[in-house]
């Protein structure tokens, strides 16, 4: 049986993911909770952590590499951010020490575009970024990673050039819930989704992102005029949210450059099923693969190149 290498947190806002990975790489073990940063910031990050090394009986002299919002401001530990445009290998090297603790933990930064016209930052995602795009990736890859804030990235010949976040998830969210919307998707969830109205909204409004507010409106219209379903009217928000989505993503991208799609589940099969509604090639890598992935680079980078050893 392999040996324990190390452990690989992905520590989110809300959530918790946690593999001990063993030297040849696979997952001996794995542990998932509602205790992200919001949770732990009251529990204390070293107290959570530890619960869970101790749930899968974790050797106490192995490393543990982290990725997301233990890394923030009101996180652990501050990893701060590295600029854009940078290496894909920056991100390795920016990996900062907890202090205090008995066994090496490292939080990875996170990445950030200083641009005036167009600030941005990313913290989590560049861990899937990482673990989605080789180092020595050729060309130009477009890297969507679909969520709450959907992250598009666009990267060069492996350098990371720019990115933008797009509010895709949450407009949804408030939209659906707290606007006068929300009566008209009201029931929806009792109903099987509607696949037509979702894709002829997603083309409408990829074809004409700057009516997107106009065609929004027409969920709650087109119930008062037409007979639309709640479903239907669910399926038309998601579908114009999403069509904005891609056409401001996709709107400054190289005419041959590669979408590379990192998600799971639900969000995987909904964005899969835009991307062919549109015409787009695209590749997808599963999002907990990916940060692995990331997890993985990082910890190789640190702890096991002797090369990069001083």
């Amino acid at each position: 049986m392999t040996k324990p290498a190390f452990i690989a947190v992905d520590w989110g806002t809300s959530s918790f993911r946690l593999w001990l990975i063993g030297e040849d790489g696979s997952i001996l073990a794995e542990r998932r909770s509602g205790e992200g940063m919001t949770t732990a910031a009251q529990t204390g990050f070293a107290k959570v952590l530890q619960a869970h090394l101790d749930a899968i009986s974790a050797p106490s002299d192995i490393p543990v590499i982290v990725c997301g919002m233990a890394g923030a401001r009101q996180g652990w530990v501050e990893a701060g951010y590295i600029d854009t445009p940078t290496s894909l290998a920056a991100i390795l090297t920016g990996a900062v020490a907890v202090p205090g603790e008995a066994r090496d933990v490292r939080i990875l930064p996170g990445l950030a575009q200083r641009a005036k016209e167009a600030p941005d930052v990313m913290r989590g995602e560049e861990t899937q970024l990482l673990g989605a795009i080789a180092a020595d990736a050729k060309g130009e890859q477009i890297v969507c990673m679909p969520g709450t804030h959907s992250k598009w990235v666009r990267v060069v010949d492996g350098r990371v050039t720019g990115f933008s976040t797009f509010m895709t998830g949450e407009l949804f969210d408030v939209i659906t819930k707290h606007s006068i919307l929300s009566h008209a998707v009201a029931g929806a969830a009792d109903m099987p989704a509607d696949a037509k109205a979702f894709d002829t909204a997603l083309k409408a409004a990829y074809e004409k992102p700057q009516l997107a507010t106009n065609l929004l409106f027409t969920a709650r219209s087109g119930q008062l005029l037409h007979g639309t379903t709640a479903a239907g009217a669910q399926a038309l928000i998601s579908g114009t949210l999403i069509g904005a989505e891609i056409a401001g993503a996709l709107s400054s991208a190289g005419q041959g450059a590669t979408i590379t799609l990192v998600a799971s589940g639900r969000l995987q099969a909904l964005y899969e099923d835009a991307f062919r509604s549109l015409s787009l090639t695209y590749q997808t890598i599963d999002a907990d693969a990916a940060v692995r992935r990331g997890l993985s680079a990082a910890a190789e980078a640190i702890w096991f190149n002797k090369e990069s050893k001083s």
